[in-house]
């Protein structure tokens, strides 16, 4: 695997800073350094919030935010209002948004792929909640291939734990079953 810089846009609460964190356990179950980090503005859930995550085959010794993404997550569709998520997106990067809409109806001018997964349907129907960043987890596996749906299990189950865990793989699996589609 080739350097991947992956940004998440989300608000707090909606579980951004687990989300890369989880990424980056998955990619090191997978034998990658990785990284994970916050960067917090206001912190009060709601507000806006950005995490970040790395992989690369190589020891990662950069410990500044990412500026451009080879990936961006977004949590919260109400931060395309006022937050440019595509500021610095590599040329062939990937936006996952987290929507029920067509990619085509999203409001995101990109040169890279916009793909859409309903993550907080998804996240509502297998925990009853909508924390979605396992289901977003599971759509940036499914996505781009770069994670194994075990090393996701694995990391999920360690995290999470119990019959809240087994709910969490479930949303994740469902997530990247359905952009494999």
């Amino acid at each position: 695997m080739d350097k991947t810089e992956i940004r998440i846009h989300g608000r707090g609460g909606q579980g951004s800073v687990t989300l890369a964190q989880l990424l980056a356990q998955a990619a090191h179950e997978e034998g990658i350094w990785a990284q994970a980090f916050p960067a917090f503005g206001v912190e009060r859930r709601g507000a806006p919030v950005e995490a970040f995550a790395r992989f690369d085959e190589s020891k990662i010794t950069d410990r500044s935010q990412v500026d451009e993404p080879d990936v961006v997550i977004v949590q919260d569709t109400s931060l395309l209002e006022y937050v440019d998520v595509t500021e610095g997106l590599t040329d062939d990067g990937l936006i996952i948004v987290n929507t029920g809409k067509d990619p085509s109806e999203v409001a995101i001018e990109t040169s890279g792929e916009l793909l859409t997964v309903d993550a907080t349907e998804i996240a509502l129907e297998h925990l009853g909640k909508p924390i979605m960043n396992t289901a977003l987890l599971g759509a940036f596996a499914g996505a781009t291939e770069a994670l194994s749906r075990d090393s996701l299990e694995e990391v999920i189950t360690r995290k999470f734990g119990g019959e809240i865990g087994e709910q969490n793989v479930a949303a994740s699996n469902d997530a990247f079953t359905e952009v494999q589609a």
